[in-house]
């Protein structure tokens, strides 16, 4: 069932409005809450969302409880391919928890947090932007990490990124409703503006297996990968010494050593080398640079060392 979350009026007689698709059967209490599009060019959630309330639909026999999916929490952001709210220059993830007394963006926050909260879980879908791929990741604040991290090894995803308290910002959704009790899991995959299939198939199956573990799915799941966490680990961070084109010639989810040479940044207008790109410690690569245009100081790539390495990166 389609329901209205919030609505607020816009100029030339046009609306605002969030809407959730609620599916519901059984006599099951829990109610799992899937969220994305918060910002407009961030669309692999979209299909996600498609994904799994195609099969809910099809197979709703086997649901025992409540599954609310909001795909677009910033509706003119993804109509306009922006990233943020169109016009008001604003980052929808930067405003919570809103207020229902505030200016319009602060109140349609306000109403998202209060149709979301009391949720057993929340799962909020980002992409990366478009100049970064990111492999399938959940990330958890070190104080939630005892309780999210059991939900999030459920999730069938590559890794499960721990950051600092310090990193984590108290104006995101997740934030918000972690703090009131509702516990939330961010999700971060693919790239800006695209869908790739392979990362939402994966987040898709990985749902089931979240509802399958809450009670909510009786239905077939198949088994999930189990994901390397970054607890107790450092990471790397590649950046770029020279402006070019940067052209890699390692993948995600390789494990490379410390030197090893992993793309190059070239220059078109004298054909030569202008920097050779090497890992800065060993460890994964779980983030890339997509768009291949850089400057000095770009991030090129993101590395997680081993257990218990001592140098070469920034603690998390």
């Amino acid at each position: 069932m389609v329901t209205t979350v919030t609505q607020a009026s816009l100029a030339v007689n046009e609306k605002l409005t969030i809407r959730k698709n609620r599916i519901k059967n059984g006599s099951g209490k829990k109610r799992l809450c899937l969220v994305t599009g918060i910002h407009g060019d961030e669309l692999e959630g979209q299909y996600l969302a498609y994904l799994v309330g195609k099969k809910l639909n099809d197979s709703i026999g086997c649901l025992d409880g409540t599954v609310d999916i909001y795909p677009a929490l910033n509706p003119l952001g993804i109509d306009s391919i922006t990233r943020g709210i169109p016009k008001f220059d604003l980052d929808m993830n930067r405003v919570f928890p809103g207020s229902k007394d505030g200016t319009l963006t602060e109140s349609v926050c306000g109403a998202i947090i209060d149709d979301i909260s009391g949720a057993d879980i929340c799962v909020d879908v980002h992409s990366s932007n478009i100049y970064l791929k990111e492999l399938p990741q959940i990330r958890i604040s070190v104080p939630t990490a005892k309780t999210l991290v059991p939900y999030a090894k459920m999730m069938n995803v590559d890794f499960i990124w721990v950051h600092d308290a310090a990193t984590v910002l108290e104006s995101t959704l997740a934030h918000t409703l972690n703090s009131r009790g509702t516990k939330t899991l961010v999700v971060e995959m693919g790239v800006g503006m695209r869908i790739t299939e392979e990362y939402c198939f994966q987040l898709y199956e990985g749902v089931f297996n979240l509802l399958k573990e809450l009670g909510m799915w009786s239905g077939e799941t198949k088994p999930v990968r189990e994901p390397v966490i970054s607890l107790n680990r450092s990471v790397g961070f590649v950046n770029s010494d020279a402006a070019g084109v940067f052209v890699p010639c390692r993948r995600f989810g390789d494990n490379v050593k410390k030197g090893e040479h992993i793309g190059d940044v070239l220059d078109p207008l004298t054909s030569t080398v202008a920097a050779q790109i090497n890992a800065v410690c060993d460890g994964m690569i779980f983030t890339l640079r997509e768009y291949p245009i850089v400057f000095g100081g770009s991030l090129l790539a993101r590395i997680l060392q081993p257990e218990n390495a001592e140098e070469g990166g920034e603690a998390l």
